[in-house]
């Protein structure tokens, strides 16, 4: 799993808006998420490449084996069919947004 961080420098201010604007740029559709401490997703996929992009809080996904731990700015993909989990670490709640390709 690789994170990409976000650069301020080059993507603007961390908004929902800067987010979602990067994320359409690469051909997803863009929802946003709230989950409140103590959501967690046993494992899954979907039929789609999806990215989860975490505007706040903290979110951990373990995919292939691997863990790690997504904060405000992380975007992460998550190819189709690939079975991975997730869930809110801490007190705070996760904004999440959930992007996928439709084509």
């Amino acid at each position: 799993m690789q994170i990409e961080h976000w650069d301020s420098e080059r993507d603007g201010p961390l908004t929902e808006a800067n987010m979602r604007r990067k994320l359409e740029d690469r051909g997803y559709v863009v929802d946003t998420y709230r989950y409140p401490p103590g959501t967690y997703f046993p494992d899954h996929d979907h039929g789609v490449d999806k990215i989860d992009g975490v505007l706040s809080g903290r979110f951990r996904i373990c995919m292939q084996g691997s863990s790690l731990v997504l904060e405000a700015g992380d975007i992460l993909v998550v190819p189709k069919h690939v079975f991975h989990s997730a869930e809110v670490v801490g007190d705070d709640p996760v904004v999440s947004l959930d992007a996928v390709r439709t084509h």
